[in-house]
């Protein structure tokens, strides 16, 4: 248990007040050069200001702690570009329910992405296999053999995954991954609907003419800064951590087969994503505090 002076119950309110007001402020406008606080860097601060004369890092943390402050830690945020206007909300909801409403027995819905600069990463040293007491092995120094990119695609209702790589990424690439696509789905279903971003590999002018050549391939572009709304960048997350988590592999083309295999696999356990429609009405929820005045509680129930 922690003794008097150690208690944030016991310090001079005067202490936890200098504390919780540069902890919420950064480092450089009390003219330190950090990127965040850390209870250490506070504690010599709080001294440097002869505020007391001494403190230590863990009462530091425990006077923070009673606030409920972590400054040492961060969250990433973007500034949106697209407006959260009555568009927005058309596009939201125009993808959620593909996603949610049943389809018709000749129509699919694919979502599309890339996963780039994948390098294979051979090891100068043999990877070792777990044994007891001991980790999987990896050897630090690697070499550089170039990247690949993967193209993919992933059926919201079955899971299955259809995947090509590439060493680069350009319309011509694509066009090819879209070729490769209309070969492998049956010919039966006549609307492929695709949800993509926003790239311009897939809206170019070679992109539009194949699509007009091939009109059973219906393009949906989520809002900027959406990509959330794009189901393949949840299985890529799978990829990452049970394929390429421990990146040691002889070459490209060996990265590629083993890519090739890891969808295989995927493929015979394949289960599509429960899409929870709360995230979406969250977001929606939000245009109604900003300059959307068309927007209505109505719209965000019939996106429900």
């Amino acid at each position: 248990m922690a003794n008097d002076r150690e208690d944030p119950r016991f310090f001079p309110p005067q202490i936890a007040l200098y504390l919780v007001k540069i902890a919420c402020e950064r480092p450089d406008m009390m003219e330190r050069s950090l990127s965040q606080w850390d209870c250490t860097e506070l504690a010599r601060q709080v001294i440097a200001a002869t505020i007391v004369n001494s403190i230590s890092a863990s009462s530091v943390r425990r006077i923070l702690n009673s606030n409920k402050l972590k400054p040492w830690r961060h969250h990433l945020w973007l500034s949106p570009k697209a407006p959260r206007d009555e568009a927005f909300v058309k596009s939201i909801k125009e993808i959620s329910s593909l996603y949610t409403r049943p389809l018709k027995e000749d129509e699919m819905v694919l979502c599309v992405d890339e996963k780039t600069n994948l390098q294979p990463r051979p090891r100068k040293a043999k990877t070792l296999p777990a044994k007891p007491d001991l980790p999987v092995r990896l050897e630090h120094e690697y070499e550089r053999q170039g990247a690949v990119n993967l193209f993919a695609a992933f059926d919201t209702r079955t899971g299955q995954v259809w995947g090509l790589t590439y060493e680069r990424k350009r319309q011509e690439e694509f066009i090819d991954f879209l070729e490769y696509l209309d070969k492998e789905i049956p010919s039966y279903i006549k609307t492929i609907h695709l949800v993509l971003d926003n790239l311009s590999v897939h809206k170019g002018k070679k992109v539009q003419a194949w699509l007009i050549k091939h009109p059973r391939f219906v393009f949906h572009h989520p809002p900027v800064h959406c990509s959330w709304m794009n189901q393949v960048e949840q299985w890529f997350s799978i990829l990452q951590r049970k394929r390429l988590k421990i990146a040691d592999f002889a070459d490209k083309k060996d990265l590629s087969e083993r890519l090739k295999a890891f969808i295989n696999e995927w493929n015979t356990v394949a289960h599509p994503f429960h899409w929870s429609e709360k995230s979406t009405l969250k977001v929606l929820a939000k245009c109604l505090t900003q300059d959307s005045k068309n927007i209505t509680p109505t719209d965000l129930a019939i996106a429900a």
